[in-house]
């Protein structure tokens, strides 16, 4: 079962997967074709030098995706960052902080401590401080600014740029587009008629395509081709998300996830693709006797916390189960009357380790893939 939420956000992602209205799918395709076009313009625009793309005197990694939400960018991002640090750099994270009540630049956190709240800082770039003691993470919506606080204040000597694919203010010297292996290109439709940021010709500014947790080889095969279709040599490579110790926050403690298996829990997120989520809840043998479906980044309020606890009561359920990030912007709420669980996932390298750590490490040597800093 899951539970209808009437957030326009979610309505539409549904209506993406089952369009049942000639006059809305007519609508929406006018509106994709508006977009498709305004984002030919501001790319030759940005060719052309007619808006600015500065550089900063250190490498920059980016991690995005063409679809809106879903493919792991966040695990992807930190899987970065301690790669970096493996390799002897010192990284430090951007973000736009998508959803914060601040503006400007802020440091999210430096090499000594976390200095804002996730309203402050942000859901994402509150977690990944969270997950990356010691990584500075700064967020601006003119990403060029953060980075220069994050070299400057920081002490920087490289810099991952999240949800960087399509931000064009700061130059980039690795592009790594993560592809979501459950939907990879979700109806293959530009937005608002489907979940494509930009068409995906897009592909061949990539330098390399993380799919994350694909269903089996074929679905690998199927995206090799498309990428093919548009970059004759960019690698392809996987990964799979790995499962650590389940967590009870509201007692403070940390149990195998296979303790939770035959438990009876309602499961909720807020996510650009949450039936990767409900997926995960089910492979832990947990019984998931429902899942609530809440808009990508939603804050959530008491009255949210009061209806998950009733639905939960009335499906017979033993406690709730989310995720992290999820967590992240509730946890400053009164708590649910019942048991909350926590799912910590990691993002593991499954094929192509060694094509991971050189593309990496190139752009740590004196040319990196996208030219030398400067």
């Amino acid at each position: 079962m899951t539970t209808p939420r009437r957030a326009p956000e979610v309505l539409l992602r549904r209506y993406w997967n089952d369009p049942d209205t000639p006059v809305v799918t007519a609508g929406l395709s006018v509106l994709s074709w508006a977009y498709r076009a305004a984002i030919a313009l501001r790319d030759r625009a940005y060719r052309l030098g007619v808006l600015p793309t500065g550089r900063l005197p250190c490498p920059v990694i980016s991690v995005g995706n063409l679809t809106l939400g879903g493919t792991g960018k966040t695990p992807t991002v930190e899987l970065v960052a301690r790669t970096l640090q493996e390799l002897g750099a010192a990284p430090a994270v951007l973000s736009r902080g998508y959803g914060r009540t601040t503006r400007g630049v802020q440091v999210v956190a430096d090499r000594e401590a976390i200095l804002a709240e996730a309203h402050a800082g942000g859901d994402e770039p509150r977690l990944l401080a969270e997950r990356l003691p010691g990584v500075p993470v700064v967020v601006g919506e003119n990403r060029y600014e953060a980075g220069r606080v994050a070299v400057e204040r920081c002490g920087a000597t490289a810099l991952v740029l999240d949800d960087g694919f399509q931000h064009r203010t700061l130059a980039k010297d690795l592009e790594i587009l993560v592809v979501s292996g459950r939907a990879p290109w979700g109806n293959a439709r530009v937005f608002p008629r489907g979940m494509l940021r930009e068409p995906l010709a897009g592909l061949r500014r990539a330098h390399a395509v993380l799919v994350t947790n694909p269903a089996g080889p074929e679905t690998v095969a199927e995206v090799t081709a498309t990428v093919r279709r548009h970059h004759a040599t960019a690698p392809v490579l996987t990964a799979r998300y790995e499962l650590q110790d389940a967590s009870e926050p509201l007692r403070g403690r940390r149990i195998p996830v296979r303790e939770l298996a035959g438990r009876r829990l309602l499961a909720f997120a807020g996510l650009g693709s949450p039936e990767g989520f409900a997926d995960t809840v089910d492979a832990t043998g947990i019984r998931r006797v429902g899942f609530v479906e809440f808009p990508d980044h939603h804050w959530f309020t008491p009255g949210d916390v009061a209806e998950l606890a009733r639905d939960a009561r009335a499906a017979g359920a033993q406690g709730l189960v989310t995720t992290e990030k999820d967590w992240v912007r509730m946890r400053e709420l009164p708590p649910p009357p019942l048991p909350l669980w926590v799912l910590p996932v990691r993002l593991v390298i499954e094929t192509g380790l060694e094509t991971w750590r050189r593309l990496i490490a190139s752009v740590l040597s004196p040319a990196p893939i996208g030219g030398a800093c400067r």
